[in-house]
């Protein structure tokens, strides 16, 4: 329900952005985020907690395209990339706290309540920290706030570069403002102004590409599941899988340390060039590996089945036509659980129905259960390259798309086309959370892992084409050459100002 409110935040935020401004927005999501915490932590019905969770989603919505909408603002263009990159930094160290802290609870009395209701603090301090902060200079010069906008400005550039700032600002906004009367100012009004816009059309191209392309490099299953994925590749306990999940949280943040150092030096389009030709071979080494371990799962022994009761056996085992032929991928298959051989849980074991009292009995004769993944000696492969798909995605893929999106629409329309690249994100977001045990119960982990591969394949040829290179560019000198037509080339590296506007 938080991703479903996500969309929502995201689609409306843009027109809030628009139309408020970007601090107030920011505050907005805050308090969503405040609000929904405190629900969902009091809850006393689980429809409580769907409704915590869905105030959660529209902050999370909000604030995510708003936030490096802002940051991207209020940076000088040579290192707006890197600034933009810090917000990265602190959503994957926020995730890798969080997995620190659902440990921490794991034991402590109303578990559940503690987690939920302890994110709520961050929104808080965010919320007090935000106040002491000016609005973005180039909305405010937008709503005609000139002298403050130069204000704001003279803080952030050097002495010598305010003036042209300033008047790089005023001949982009003369140029909106002429069509302005004939569009006006509702919500309807600016979308169709705005997908009528050959530059926002152009932005969204790339802005859209890149967003889908980040989703569906199935990063978020990574992220929402890596437990259960942990678990897959054959470790059965709950607290190893926990603590390695935490390691790929780690991992992530790491990564987004490298996007800071790198992105505004290489440029966006060769950060996610490279990054994509990681996350491909990792994925495509990942289902190689799942193949292996799913080939390779120990064999149901009926004599193994004998140490438990008459009909603790799985009964799909007991009704198959070919019993010899079962191994531990097919017991799971059939909604049971593999009880390890006690002496190596490599030989074949025992397939049972997946009840507690049978987990339990298991557990009493000194065996592992497994219930989502087979005992493997491909497991550790399995983690290895997780962590290195990880650390191909953080640094280009992770960041750069947010940073695109904060960079390549025209100041009038820059919430609308930074929310509608959000909503792509956000709907293709729960598309693959949504589908993704199911994949893996229809294709294996191998054939899911595979799927991805194959989308991002897809991904890196949109990129390819439709993502021009806005390093080191200020933002009117983007919005000139997606308004002149532009033919991107891959790993373009220097900044050629004047080259971009005449492809």
């Amino acid at each position: 329900m938080a991703v479903a409110g996500a969309i929502f935040g995201a689609a409306f935020g843009g027109w809030i952005n628009d139309r408020f401004g970007r601090k107030p927005s920011i505050l907005v999501a805050d308090i969503l985020f405040f609000v929904g915490a405190i629900v969902m932590a009091l809850a006393p019905a689980p429809w409580m907690i769907i409704i915590g969770r869905i105030f959660v989603g529209l902050g999370v919505g909000m604030a995510s395209m708003t936030a490096p909408l802002y940051i991207s603002e209020a940076s000088p263009a040579r290192i707006r990339g890197a600034l933009v990159s810090t917000n990265g930094l602190l959503i994957t160290g926020g995730q890798f706290l969080s997995y620190l802290i659902n440990l921490a609870f794991t034991h402590a009395p109303g578990t559940w309540r503690w987690m939920l209701g302890v994110a709520g603090l961050p929104a808080v301090v965010q919320f007090f920290f935000m106040l002491s902060l000016p609005e973005s200079p180039r909305w405010l010069y937008r709503r005609n706030k000139v002298e403050e906008a130069r204000s704001i400005l003279e803080k952030i550039y050097p002495a010598n570069e305010v003036e042209s700032e300033l008047i790089a600002l005023r001949n982009s906004i003369e140029a909106e403002k002429a069509d302005e009367q004939a569009i006006g100012d509702n919500f309807i009004a600016k979308m169709k102004g705005a997908l009528r816009n050959v530059v926002v059309r152009r932005g969204l191209y790339a802005g859209v590409t890149v967003q889908v392309a980040q989703q569906f490099s199935g990063i978020n299953t990574v992220m929402y599941y890596s437990p259960t994925i942990v678990q897959f590749a054959g470790f059965a306990s709950n607290k190893t899988a926990l603590a390695l999940s935490l390691v790929t949280s780690g991992l992530n943040a790491v990564g987004s340390i490298v996007s800071m150092a790198f992105v505004d030096r290489y440029g966006r389009r060769r950060m996610m060039i490279v990054s994509m030709f990681g996350i491909i071979s990792c994925l495509v080494i990942l289902s190689i590996v799942f193949f292996q371990a799913a080939s390779h799962a120990p064999k149901i022994s009926q004599l193994e089945s004998t140490h438990f009761a008459t009909n603790a056996t799985c009964p799909s085992f007991l009704s198959a036509s070919n019993p010899t032929s079962w191994n531990c991928m097919s017991c799971l298959k059939a909604e049971c659980a593999f009880c390890a051989n006690g002496a190596n849980e490599y030989s074949p074991g025992a397939c049972l129905a997946k009840t507690s009292d049978l987990e339990t009995l298991c557990h009493g004769q000194h065996r592992t259960w497994f219930k989502d993944g087979c005992p493997s000696k491909f497991g550790f492969l399995a983690v290895v390259f997780l962590g290195l798909y990880i650390i191909s995605y953080s640094p280009g893929m992770g960041t750069v798309p947010w940073i695109v999106n904060s960079e390549i629409y025209p100041l009038k329309y820059r919430g609308i086309g930074g929310g509608i690249a959000a909503v792509f994100n956000w709907v293709c977001n729960l598309i693959v959370s949504l589908t993704f045990l199911t994949l893996t119960k229809a294709l294996g982990s191998s054939g899911t892992f595979l799927l991805f591969a194959g989308y991002c394949v897809i991904g890196l040829v949109f990129i390819y084409w439709f993502v021009p290179e806005t390093k080191g560019l200020q933002f009117e000198e983007v919005e000139k050459m997606l308004k002149s037509g532009y033919k991107p080339l891959a790993f373009k590296t220097k900044s050629t100002r004047g080259e971009n506007q005449s492809a």
